[in-house]
Formats: C-alpha cells, structure tokens, sequence
C-alpha cells in the first residue's frame, strides 16, 4: 500500500527497510502502473492554481487544478488525506476511493511520498479548518525512484545537503526560505537601481586581460582565436568603458570567478553587484548603498535587527542596521587597536609588534600589507555592526581617486559587517596617466597583465564618479542570518565525490 506519514509521536518499532529494498518495491508499482496502462511520468497538466496562491487566497467551493510533490499521507482506508508541496508551499489533500472508481484508486495506491501528481477538485475546509481539495480526478506526474529524506530529522549531513541540493529542498523547509528570500532580494537590487535611473548590462566574462582586482584568475584557451582567455575576477574596467561612452549611472550583477582558496566565506565564483555614478564619489555611494541593504531588511527581514543563531537555534549575535551607519578612517582603526605610535615606528618595529598582538606576518610582505593584516584580524573580524573604514593607503585600491589633502590615501570606504566585507566604494580614477602609473606598478613590470584597451578608453575622457561592488552572497549570509556561503548559494563548488562516503 501507499507509504504512510506517521501521525503520532509513537516510536516505529518496525524493522527499517534498507535502501535498496525500498527502490526494488518502489521499481515494482512503477512497473504495476505500467500494466495498468499509466504512464509513470506523465506529460502536460493544466494547472490553474499555483499552492501557495491558492492556500494564501483560500477559498470553499472552488473548482481548482493544482500539482506538487506527495509529502505527507494519512491512510484511513477507502479515505486518504495527503499533502502536495513545491518550493513556495503546500495545500492538503482528500481523496475517497468510492469517489474515484476502482480502476483509479489502484492507481493512487501505487504511489508513494516524494511522487509528483496533479489534483482537478473542488476546495473545502474540514472540521478543523484545514484548507483542503477534494480530489475528483488525478494525474501521475512522475514516480520517485528513490524515497524521501526522513521528514522528522531531515537531512543532516552536510556534505550531502550541499551535493544533492534537490533533497535538502525537498526535506528542509528553512532552507527553502533561504533560497527564495535570496531569489526576492537579487531581484529587489535591481528594481532599487533601476527605479534610481542605473541601467542594467552585461559585460564579458572571457577577458584577455583580468583587471579589475588583485585576484588569481581561471586560466582557458579559445581555439578559433588562438589566444588564452581569464574568466573575469571583475567587471569594473569594462563598466568604466562604458563611463566614457556616456552611460550615467550603469550596474552589472552577475558571476565573477577567482581561482583561490575555498572556505565559509569563500567560494571560487560568485556574485557579485558593480555600479557607477557618474558626478558622485564614494559618499554618494556608501549613501545609496547603507539605503538599498536597510530597504532591504525591513522588506524581507522584518526590521533592522538581523538575528544570527547556530546549529541548535541559540542567538549567537544581532546585528544592527540602525541608521546612520559609523564611518571611520582606515589609520584611526589601527592606532585603536595597534597604538597611536603605529604609523609613527619604523616598518622594522611595526613588524615586531605584532607578535604581541597576536598577528601572524611572514617575512615577504610589504609593510603596508603589514599594516592590512592588522585591520584584517583586529578590526575587521571583530566588526558586526555596519562600519564603513574610509581612506585607505593608496597601494590597497590603485583604481580609486587620490583623497586631496593626503596623497598617500583614497578616497574610498570599505563596507564591513558580520566580520567580513560587504562593500568596497570608491572616487573612481579618471586620470588616464595616473592610472597608468598604478596599473604598471601593480603588474610589476609585467606589461601583458596591463589593460591598455581600458587605458586608451581613458585617454578619451571619463567623467568623475563613484563606483560600488557589493558581494551578493555575503549580504545574503548576513540578512538571513547563515554562517557559510553554501548555505547561500545553490550548488557550491565541493571537491568531486570519490563515491566511497
């Protein structure tokens, strides 16, 4: 008979099938609903009511076609009360063999949980209010091969949840939650920019030249061309093209790709949102930023305060997006953690010191990256609540604008929040030669890593702007309080299985 949902707290004392015993049973109401002339797959259905539609809008006796996956069944005999789900819901389910037929309530007996089916019947409320459609007619949509994850404990491994995204969907309701407010917030950026007047674009993801950051990119060779090509690690030099074309304000959220190292809150492609203002610098941006992500929050997060909890539901911190956000130069940081004498000391001292601040050098870095290790490890981790650092050493950000009363710093912020960077925004450098002189002294005499098709665009005026980056995945592990980057992104990339686990 059709696989029952338990309906009590009572402990299954039955022995536990294995697997592959319950495949072979599953394989053989496949072939008994090929004898009976039903296509165990299905084909077109007319459905006329999306679930959650017709749960949000329920009304009594309305005629409805509706179609979902079978994930909860209550057997009373001739009478079946099921449950049919998608990714935004589920609607419950009556069906009464006397009803149907014979012919058709063998049919519904060989289904089981985890099979998809279309439903045509009239909607009712049963004496506990439960929203209900009664079946009149059924179609088998497709028959499950392999049985559900356990409904009560869910799919606790993570490896497989990340591997085999389908069955943590299917079994896992809050992490459904995740992926459609992920789904509604990409599609709110855009429509924030958009009512602002930015037009959307796309730019290469196959570059001759990677430029835009200081990243290891994927390498490849296109065959027709007989040249090698980079997956972008940024599509900033080509939206500043555009720039010097006469496009105002233009935004690109797509995929960037770095052949670095993976970790929670790393993943080798990502997204990530790029926009540029022409007359605005990097206060303009940080404004319309610190605006998006708090529209953001009380749109989908119910507030300013996003809670963040762990595996076993306690509040591990709460961030507050109350405005105005803390803005904070980048040497005012360190003197607060590293002492007011830190950029006073020699590089030689400063090296020393930081041993007894716990901060890990080695011996190939430059001082400034020195200095950034610093920032990295006792500011920025240690930051939860949004803090913008303004003013950076020049040699971090050599495509932002030099800050005019020091020419060691630019004019630039940098977004963090949770512990990490969300945001960098910059006064864009428009200065062709200057430009030059950085991307020459960042290549380090590497003339083949130097973009001169960008630098010739320059050379034919760029107007003064503010530019923004905004990593996608990391605003979403904020908002919606996840602590890994696969729990944000649909498939992360996982080392290829042995097929020993």
């Amino acid at each position: 008979m059709f696989c029952m949902q338990r309906m009590s707290d009572e402990p299954d004392t039955a022995p536990k099938s294995t697997e592959a015993e319950l495949i072979a049973v599953r394989r053989e109401k496949l072939e008994r609903l090929r004898e009976l002339g039903v296509d165990p797959f299905g084909g077109r259905f007319e459905v006329d009511h999306e679930i959650s539609e017709l749960r949000a809008n329920f009304e009594e006796g309305v005629k409805v076609k509706v179609a979902g996956r079978i994930t909860a069944h209550r057997d009373m005999g001739k009478s079946h009360f099921f449950d049919i789900s998608d990714f935004r819901g589920r609607i419950q389910c009556y069906l009464n063999a006397k009803a149907i037929g014979d012919e058709q309530f063998e049919v519904f007996s060989q289904l089981d949980l985890g099979d998809w089916i279309g439903i045509e019947g009239e909607t009712f409320n049963t004496k506990v209010g439960e929203p209900t459609v009664k079946a009149e007619v059924f179609k088998v949509l497709s028959k499950s091969l392999r049985p559900m994850p356990d409904k009560y404990h869910g799919l606790a491994d993570k490896e497989t949840r990340y591997r085999q995204r389908y069955l943590d969907l299917m079994s896992n309701e809050a992490s459904r939650d995740v992926f459609l407010k992920r789904s509604l917030m990409v599609n709110e950026i855009r429509v924030f920019l958009q009512q602002r007047g930015f037009l959307e674009v796309e730019t290469p993801m196959l570059q001759d030249v990677p430029g835009g950051a200081a990243a290891q990119p994927f390498e490849t060779f296109h065959n027709a061309l007989g040249m090698p090509l980079y997956m972008r690690i940024a599509p900033e030099l080509f939206l500043k093209r555009l720039l010097v074309g006469g496009i105002t304000k233009v935004f690109e959220l797509n995929r960037n790709f770095r052949n670095e190292g993976i970790s929670r809150r790393h993943n080798p492609e990502f997204t990530m949102l790029e926009a540029y203002w022409a007359y605005a610098d990097f206060e303009a941006m940080a404004d319309l930023v610190e605006e998006m992500v708090c529209s953001m929050a009380e749109k989908f997060c119910g507030g300013l305060e996003i809670e963040h909890r762990n595996a076993e539901g306690e509040l591990t911190r709460t961030i507050n997006l109350q405005r105005p956000w803390k803005r904070a130069p980048y040497r005012d940081l360190i003197k607060g953690v590293a002492g007011d004498d830190w950029f006073e000391i020699s590089p030689d001292e400063r090296r020393g010191k930081c041993e007894g601040l716990g901060v890990e050098v080695s011996a190939d870095m430059e001082d400034y990256e020195i200095t950034q290790q610093v920032f990295e490890k006792l500011v920025e981790e240690h930051t939860f609540d949004p803090l913008y650092v303004t003013h950076v050493p020049k040699e971090l950000v050599p495509l932002a604008k030099q800050n005019t009363a020091d020419d060691s710093l630019v004019d630039v912020y940098e977004l963090i929040i949770n512990g990490q960077e969300i945001s960098p925004g910059y006064s864009e450098l428009n200065d062709p030669d200057v430009q030059r002189q950085r991307l020459e002294q960042q290549a380090g005499g590497e003339t083949q890593k130097v973009d001169e098709e960008f630098l010739l665009a320059l050379e034919h005026g760029m107007p003064p702007a503010g530019g923004i980056g905004v990593g996608i995945d990391r605003l979403i592990m904020m908002l919606t309080g996840a602590e890994s980057i696969r729990d944000v992104v649909l498939f992360p990339q996982l080392k290829r299985s042995t097929g020993e686990d």
